[in-house]
C-alpha cells in the first residue's frame, strides 16, 4: 500500500524521542537525568489552577469560538499593548491548540507548492518539517556561534531567492538562547520590506530573559513590520503551562482568518477550560514568574560555569530560554570504550549508556558539533547531571 509520501519525508521530533527514552529507562528504576526538558519544572502557578477549577464548576466545558474565547482575545490585547507596544483588535487574534498549532496553521495559510521559508540553523526541530507539511522548502542559513547564532543580512542576502515567501525569526532563541537587539532587528525588518517577506515571529520564550537583556518584537518596530509579521507566542513557556496547550499568534487579520479557517477543520477550538486558565495566566499575578525566572538564571550561571571548565567542552552564556548548546568539536572523532564518536547522536547515545544523562544531539537543531541541554530542572540534577558528563567527557581519548 503506497502511504502519504509527504507524510514519509516527515522526521520524528528527535526532542520528544529522547525524553521518552529517558522516562521509560526512569520507570525501569534506573538512575538518569535529563537534560532535554523542553519545559520548565515548575507546576502551574495556584491562581492559574484556580481559575481552571471555577471554569469546570461554572461550565465553560463546551466548544467555543474557534479561534478563541472573546475573555482571552483581549487578554492577549492587553498584554501585547502592556509588554511589546503592539496594538490589535480581536480579529487579528487566533488562540490554538499551542504555539506549535499556530505555526502549522500560519505556513498552511501563506504557502503555495515550493515557496521558500528561510531559517537559521540552529533551529527548533519543528520548523522546518512543519514547513514541509505545508508544501513549502525550509532553506537554511547557517549561523556561527563567535555571532551568538545571529542571523545576518550578509548571511541572509547568500539564500534569498525569487521563491523565498517567508522568514522565520525566533529571539529569545531555542536552542541558542540568543537574544536580538533593536538594531538587529530592524536591519531583518528592512530585509525582509525590501525582499517582501513575511516575518513569522516566534516570541514563545519572550519572558524568559536574563541579565540586561530586553525582549523587542520585531512588529513594533515600524508600521511596515507591524503589517508583515505575525507574531507567535503562548503561556506554555513563561507560566509552565505546557500541558495546557494554549498558543496564540496576532497578525494581519486575512493570514489570521485563513489560520482560523484551517483550524475549524483540523482541531475546532483550544481546550475551553485551558484558555479560561490562560486568561488568568495573562492577567493575573505575576509573582511566580519572576521566581521562577530567578531560579533559571542562577542554573543557568551555574551551569555556564561548570561547562566551560570541562576540557574540550565549551558553551556561550544564552541570553534568554533555558537551554545551554554545549560546543563538543573537540571530543569529534575520538574514542570512548574504543568507540569512536562520530557525531552528535553518537556523543549523546554513549553518554546515555555510560553515565545515564540524557542530552539532545546538535544534529536535532541542524548543528552536529553540538548537544543542547536544559536547565529546566532542578539544581540537585544540574550538578550530577554535569558531574557525570565532566566523568564522561575525561575518559575520551585521542
Amino acid at each position: 500500500m503506497l502511504l502519504s509520501k509527504k507524510a514519509g519525508q516527515i522526521s520524528a521530533s528527535l526532542t520528544l524521542s529522547i525524553t521518552a527514552k529517558a522516562k521509560k529507562m526512569k520507570a525501569n528504576g534506573i538512575d538518569v537525568i535529563g537534560f532535554g526538558a523542553g519545559e520548565p519544572d515548575f507546576n502551574t502557578p495556584i491562581n492559574i489552577q484556580e481559575a481552571a477549577i471555577e471554569a469546570i464548576k461554572n461550565g465553560m466545558t463546551k466548544y467555543t469560538a474557534t479561534s478563541g474565547i472573546i475573555e482571552l482575545k483581549q487578554a492577549i490585547i492587553k498584554k501585547f499593548n502592556t509588554d511589546n507596544n503592539l496594538n490589535y483588535v480581536p480579529s487579528q487574534i487566533i488562540v490554538s491548540t499551542g504555539a506549535k498549532q499556530c505555526l502549522a496553521n500560519v505556513f498552511q495559510a501563506i504557502l503555495n507548492p515550493g515557496d521558500e521559508v528561510i531559517i537559521g540553523s540552529p533551529y527548533w526541530v519543528s520548523y522546518p518539517e512543519l514547513v514541509k507539511l505545508a508544501d513549502g522548502q525550509p532553506v537554511y542559513v547557517e549561523t556561527e556561534e563567535i555571532n551568538k547564532f545571529k542571523l545576518t543580512i550578509k548571511n541572509l542576502k547568500q539564500v534569498v531567492t525569487s521563491k523565498s515567501k517567508a522568514i522565520v525569526l525566533n529571539s529569545p532563541n531555542n536552542p541558542t538562547g540568543t537574544v536580538y537587539s533593536s538594531e538587529e532587528l530592524t536591519e531583518i525588518a528592512e530585509f525582509s520590506k525590501k525582499n517582501n517577506l513575511i516575518i513569522i515571529s516566534d516570541e514563545i520564550y519572550e519572558k524568559l530573559l536574563y541579565g540586561s537583556s530586553k525582549h523587542i518584537s520585531i512588529a513594533s518596530l515600524s508600521e511596515d513590520a507591524y503589517n508583515r509579521t505575525i507574531v507567535i507566542n503562548g503561556v506554555s513557556k513563561a507560566y509552565a503551562m505546557t500541558g495546557w496547550r494554549i498558543g496564540y499568534a496576532a497578525g494581519n487579520s486575512e493570514i489570521i482568518s485563513l489560520m482560523s479557517n484551517i483550524q475549524s477543520h483540523t482541531t475546532s477550538n483550544p481546550n475551553s477550560i485551558a484558555q479560561y486558565a490562560s486568561v488568568e495566566a495573562l492577567n493575573g499575578n505575576q509573582d511566580q514568574v519572576y521566581k521562577m525566572i530567578e531560579q533559571f538564571k542562577l542554573r543557568r550561571d551555574y551551569m555556564v560555569e561548570r561547562i566551560n571548565g570541562i576540557n574540550n567542552l565549551s558553551c556561550i552564556k544564552p541570553e534568554g530560554a533555558f537551554y545551554v548548546m554545549v560546543n563538543i568539536c573537540k571530543t569529534l572523532n575520538k574514542s570512548v570504550d574504543g568507540r569512536v564518536i562520530k557525531n552528535s547522536i553518537i556523543f549523546s547515545n554513549i553518554l546515555l549508556e555510560k553515565e545515564k544523562v540524557a542530552v539532545i544531539p546538535g544534529i536535532a537543531f541542524g548543528v552536529d558539533n553540538y548537544i543542547r541541554i536544559s536547565y529546566a530542572t532542578s539544581v540537585e540534577n544540574i550538578k550530577n547531571g554535569l558531574d557525570r558528563i565532566a566523568k564522561f567527557v575525561k575518559k575520551i581519548q585521542n
